[in-house]
């Protein structure tokens, strides 16, 4: 069942593994499948490293709109839709860190349930 709780985070780093094979970066892409692989350790530190990523990947996702919405404002092409989904791509990959803040996942874990 706490494989149902990850899937936020699952998806969120097939998404940018994804991202990253699209732009040929063949070493990241296999980081981010890789990474997830870490999330069958119990070890107390998994939900902080996760977390972190989730956030930096969060504003990998943010360098990349601004840099797509940039081109096509210069090209003078529509990027308002281009900025809701990469927006909303962002938002989800943030808000993915939230499920390590569930019960069930801190207690599998090992962190301390207040």
């Amino acid at each position: 069942m706490n494989l149902v709780r990850l899937l936020p985070v699952i998806f969120s780093f097939l998404l940018l593994g994804a991202h990253f094979y699209r732009s040929g970066q063949v070493i990241l892409t296999g980081l981010c499948v890789a990474i997830l692989f870490l999330l069958f350790l119990r070890k107390h530190w998994i939900p902080v490293v996760f977390q972190i990523l989730l956030a930096l990947a969060a504003l990998e996702w943010l360098r990349t709109l601004y840099a797509f919405a940039a081109m096509r404002i210069a090209w003078n092409e529509p990027w308002t839709r281009l900025a809701v989904i990469l927006g909303g791509v962002a938002l989800f990959t943030l808000l993915s860190g939230l499920v390590f803040s569930n019960r069930k996942l801190r207690s599998f874990y090992g962190r301390k349930i207040n």
